[in-house]
């Protein structure tokens, strides 16, 4: 008679159930989704800001403000829907503020403070500024500054200035 040798049914049971619990202990140190997960919202909300600032600076361009200040005696704005819901301007783009500005030119759930909203925002208003960062990450502007946010910039004027859209995931 000839000796099989081979493993035996518990023995292969027994590896299988010792690799899945390494799997599941050990794959998430070497796999962070929340961290790629919130970079890429970012990312998303980046390029959201950039499409909509596309359509109401093209607005703007129709109606012939694009070269107006926000600051003018009658500020610019352009509608952006069917219900007569307007855009705060600056020489063309949405101003760097929410209320009546970007809150008007994007769909998203936004907050300045709280724990319900999607997205938390800061307005640095001296420097025509607004940063968008998801809920539970550092605010950029403080002390400890985050790294995970979209910035908004406006500050163009007659004779200079940026208008800018940037994102940072390096803290994501």
């Amino acid at each position: 008679m000839k000796k099989q040798n081979g493993f035996t049914l518990i023995e292969l049971v027994v590896v299988i159930i010792i690799l899945g619990i390494l799997a599941v202990t050990a794959a998430p140190k070497f796999i962070n989704l929340q961290s790629d997960a919130k970079a890429s919202t970012v990312q998303g909300l980046e390029a959201a800001l950039k499409g909509a600032d596309s359509l109401v600076q093209s607005k703007s361009l129709i109606a012939g403000n694009e070269n107006v200040a926000s600051t003018a005696t009658t500020p610019p704005t352009v509608i952006v829907d069917s219900a007569g819901t307007t855009v705060a301007l600056n020489f063309g783009h949405a101003t760097a503020v929410w209320d009546d500005s970007l809150e008007n030119a994007l769909d998203i759930n936004a907050a300045a403070s709280g724990t319900t909203a999607e997205w938390l925002y800061k307005e640095v208003t001296a420097s025509n500024i607004i940063y968008f960062y998801p809920q539970g990450e550092k605010d950029p502007t403080a002390t400890d500054a985050g790294t995970c946010f979209v910035k908004y910039t406006n500050s163009v004027t007659a004779s200079a200035g940026e208008f800018e859209i940037t994102s940072t995931t390096t803290g994501c």
